[in-house]
C-alpha cells in the first residue's frame, strides 16, 4: 500500500469527515463490511498512533511491525503466505511491492 494514495490515509491528514464518509461508504460495499466514518483514521500501515480499525488487527502489519521492516517488499521471506489472500484482495499490492523487493 502506499500511504500517500490511500483514501484513509488521505482523509485523516486533511481531517476530512465528509472524505471519511466517502471512504466508508465505498469500503463498506466494496468489502462487504460496516465501516463507519469514525474508522476512517491512519496516519499510516506503520504509525502505532491513529490506524484503519482493520489494521489493529492485521497479521501482515503486526508480522512487519515485530520485524523492524516499513513494509513486506523489505522482508527477506517475501513473499510469504501472509501475503496469498491479500494479493488476492489488493492485486496492486503485489505489483508495489515487487517493485520495492527489486529496488532493495
Amino acid at each position: 500500500m502506499i500511504c500517500s494514495e490511500c483514501p484513509a490515509y488521505l482523509a485523516t491528514q486533511k481531517d476530512d469527515d465528509t472524505e471519511r464518509e466517502k471512504v466508508a461508504k465505498t469500503w463498506s460495499e466494496e468489502f462487504n463490511a460496516d465501516i463507519s466514518p469514525g474508522d476512517i483514521n491512519c496516519d499510516s500501515c506503520i504509525s502505532d498512533e491513529r490506524v484503519f480499525r482493520h489494521c489493529n488487527i492485521c497479521q501482515i502489519r503486526l508480522c512487519g511491525k515485530e520485524k523492524g521492516i516499513p513494509n513486506c517488499g523489505f522482508c527477506h521471506e517475501y513473499a510469504c503466505e501472509k501475503l496469498t489472500t491479500f494479493f488476492e484482495i489488493v492485486p496492486d499490492a503485489k505489483k508495489v511491492l515487487d517493485e520495492v523487493k527489486m529496488a532493495g
